[in-house]
């Protein structure tokens, strides 16, 4: 399992993400951070740029803050930086 560094923006205009780094990323959600629904946004979102399932991934630090550690069951730490990798380039 591997973990990735994430820093949450909920109520934003459109979902996104931008790559900081290797495994980490500045992810945008439109969802508030109410009733966890921002996080659970996170989860989804996450996991359709990663492509696996969101049972795959737990926030595992920082569930009330916007700067989080989500492990990734299944994936490797090279894994991760491959597909995040991915989504950096033009």
């Amino acid at each position: 399992m591997a973990a990735i560094d994430v820093r949450l923006k909920p109520r934003a205009g459109r979902c996104a993400v931008k790559v900081c780094g290797p495994r980490s990323v500045e992810i945008s959600v439109t969802s508030p951070p109410a009733d966890n629904r921002a996080n659970e946004q996170l989860v989804e979102y996450l996991a359709d740029i990663l492509g696996v399932s969101k049972s795959s991934l737990t926030i595992i630090k920082g569930g009330h803050s916007r700067n989080k550690v989500v492990e990734a069951a299944g994936l490797t730490e090279s894994g991760i930086d491959d597909r995040l990798q991915k989504l950096s380039l033009p």
